[in-house]
């Protein structure tokens, strides 16, 4: 083949893993994505999501993204059908698992796969929050059995990803050291490594388990009259969030007496703004290629926040202000889950970066086309994965109240004074779950009616809890 050939062959497979779907932009694709729905288009939002998933074969991304936008249009029935789709999908990566734990190890630890070419599998933390939403959604028409379903499949699955992780931990540290592989972040100059090691990151027991998802447990468990399981869901929230008077109370007063005729317990959850997005960095690193060290740029991923949405602490209900406790930030499990990854992420891609190397040069020394091939292909796939469940709530924050049945205002904060949501108790235990994106409240419309206000009201506080 003559050399002009072969050049005109190298580009056009180059322009062809481009346009791959595998090398797509989630980011920017869920920036538009979440855009319309900060601006309260929801059916915008869906269009898009649509669009931008046009196979057949569906995604897990797909399905877990979905049925939060149908959720945040009321439509609770076709969210929970997205949302079974996606647990499908978990379900049967968790029988993998179970099955041949080390044939799983083998498969994900490839050293010849780039990480965002994997099929994407979901991170840990989301496989967990995709119950305890579909909880929510059930929970929001009381149907509290339905809920304690989706609880123990929860409390399952966290077992499944606890045995997990620490056999693929120990593999991986066992690979580095075979391997002469530095696998410390670190070591990276030029990383951001202060936001994996800030204090509410480390603090966290491991990067999947929620208080709030615990906490939910323990109030669906006393709800249905089983102490016995409220009670280690109450504690093992105190456990995951030390030092929280909320979940203290929620042991003390657990044997305490029910509320009376005409008083519900009432469990407000608001859910605001969007899981944290993640972008690939490039870091020169010196790697041994074919006897020689060769400064090399690699890419690592790192967890942008989201910023859409202002902190805040406080809803007003009723004329009175009201202290919110937050029990979830998506944003601290991302970076621990990340923090928890880094050493496997750094051990794949040193180690494929110094086998395309040596192979790169054994080819250019026979045919330096051919080598050049590989080097444009390879800075194409070179990138770090980007693909995050990214509507998925950020903050989760409640506030467990006593209220007599009845109709109950409650405010959110918004720049334009505040949103408004008429709420119907009339449950013994009843669960009220918002969602604040910007300026925009999301309700499922069953026991709340959001009515926007342009009317400014000093109705909450925006500063962090």
């Amino acid at each position: 083949m003559s050399s002009r050939a072969l050049t005109a062959l190298t580009l056009i497979a180059a322009v062809q893993l481009a346009g791959c779907s595998a090398f797509r932009s989630y980011d920017n694709e869920l920036k538009e994505t979440n855009q319309n729905l900060v601006s309260g288009n929801v059916d915008g939002a869906l269009v898009i999501l649509e669009k931008n998933n046009t196979s057949a074969d569906k995604d897990l991304l797909y399905y877990f993204e979905k049925g939060e936008l149908l959720r945040a249009k009321g439509d609770l029935a076709g969210s929970q059908t997205a949302w079974r789709a996606a647990d499908l999908v978990v379900y049967k990566w968790e029988e993998s698992v179970k099955l041949d734990t080390e044939k799983y190890l083998a498969q994900f630890g490839s050293f010849l796969v780039n990480d965002k070419v994997r099929r994407y599998e979901g991170y840990d933390y989301e496989k967990v929050m995709l119950t305890t939403q579909m909880a929510l959604n059930l929970l929001a028409k009381n149907d509290f059995e339905g809920a304690r379903t989706e609880i123990k499949k929860t409390h399952e699955r966290e077992a499944v990803i606890a045995d997990l992780r620490d056999k693929e931990y120990l593999k991986s540290e066992q690979e580095a050291e075979s391997k002469g592989v530095k696998t410390e972040f670190t070591d990276l100059k030029g990383y951001p490594v202060a936001s994996l090691d800030a204090p509410e990151v480390v603090g966290l027991k491991n990067s999947y388990q929620s208080a709030f998802s615990h906490y939910l447990s323990g109030f669906v468990y006393e709800a249905l009259g089983e102490k016995g399981l409220a009670a280690p869901g109450y504690r093992k929230a105190a456990e995951l969030r030390p030092n929280t008077p909320l979940l203290k109370e929620a042991l003390l007063k657990l044997d305490d007496a029910q509320s009376k005729d005409g008083y519900s317990e009432v469990l407000i959850v608001v859910q605001s703004g969007f899981a944290p997005a993640r972008d690939s960095v490039r870091i020169p690193l010196p790697l041994p290629i074919s006897g020689n060290l060769v400064i090399t740029p690699l890419s690592f991923p790192v967890i942008k926040p989201d910023t859409s949405t202002a902190v805040f602490s406080q809803i007003g209900l009723d004329g009175q202000q009201i202290n919110l406790t937050k029990l979830n930030s998506t944003t601290d499990m991302s970076r621990r889950a990340l923090r928890d990854d880094m050493p496997g992420i750094i051990l794949r891609t040193t180690v494929r970066a110094i086998t395309r190397g040596v192979a790169q040069k054994q080819l250019n020394d026979v045919n330096p086309l051919a080598g050049l091939a590989v080097g444009i292909a390879s800075a194409i796939t070179e990138g770090a994965d980007t693909r995050t469940w990214r509507t998925l709530p950020d903050n989760t924050l409640v506030a467990r109240l006593r209220l007599p049945q009845g109709v109950h205002q409650v405010v959110l904060p918004s720049s334009t004074g505040g949103t408004h949501v008429q709420v119907k108790v009339d449950q013994r235990f009843q669960v009220i779950a918002l969602r604040a994106i910007g300026n925009q409240v999301f309700a499922d419309g069953l026991a709340a009616n959001v009515t926007p206000s342009s009317l400014p009201q000093a109705v909450a506080t925006t500063k962090q809890p």
